[in-house]
């Protein structure tokens, strides 16, 4: 009878680990169509667009959706997706991390906040290997420029670490910019991935492959983008 219990429990928990690993792998899938859409939002609008000599110049993207309620900012988790140029030139396959506590203003009501985060340096998404990093704190911020004329007038803004362009208004070119942390998702990338590997092997090794086709297009658009 304990015999019987005892497997009964083991097929219960692998049952369990099984379901848990296809909900995370439905879970990066959709996070990280969302983060290309968002992308492709924000080069689709001139208010909004990243200039293509920023993007260019970029060592990572960290694309994040944050939802707040109430009238003061105060954001409960959201989500993101990052991926880092190599020193090859080439993309990374991208990752999804965790988002959140934003301060990027005082807004009425519900809202929701998308942004995009241009990493200029190679120092500042290895931030990450410690597991979360702060926006504006741990890693300076501001407001990135709109136009290709704000960014050539606006050169010195190209050698700070982390460029920020949202969806909120009111935000002009070098503002500087607070707006929460990003922290890792190991266990949702290991299950989409299905390696052992964690962010920062992701991010920089060659352990995937082949790459999964649901990641190609964020790959292939950001790499239109920064070329």
């Amino acid at each position: 009878m304990k015999k019987l219990l005892s497997l009964f429990i083991v097929l219960a928990t692998v049952v369990s680990l099984r379901a848990d690993s296809g909900r995370d792998r439905e879970r990066f899938i959709s996070r990280v169509e969302t983060c290309e859409a968002i992308l492709r939002e924000f080069q689709a609008d001139g208010t909004r667009a990243i200039p293509a000599g920023v993007l260019q110049r970029a060592k990572a993207l960290v694309i994040t959706t944050q939802i707040k309620g109430g009238i003061i900012l105060g954001f409960q988790e959201g989500y993101g997706t990052i991926l880092v140029k190599k020193p090859d030139g080439r993309w990374s396959i991208p990752v999804v991390v965790r988002a959140g506590e934003a301060s990027l203003g005082l807004q009425l009501g519900g809202t929701r906040i998308e942004s995009v985060y241009v990493l200029m340096d190679e120092q500042t998404p290895r931030l990450l290997f410690e597991g979360r990093f702060n926006i504006g704190v741990d890693a300076a911020a501001v407001a990135g420029p709109r136009t290709a004329e704000a960014e050539k007038s606006n050169q010195e803004l190209l050698n700070i670490p982390v460029l920020v362009y949202t969806n909120q208004k009111g935000l002009f070119a070098g503002a500087t910019v607070k707006s929460g942390y990003i922290m890792r998702s190991d266990a949702v990338n290991r299950a989409f991935y299905a390696v052992d590997y964690d962010l920062p092997e992701l991010l920089y090794g060659n352990f995937v492959n082949p790459i999964p086709g649901e990641v190609k297009p964020l790959m292939d658009y950001v790499a239109e983008l920064s070329r």
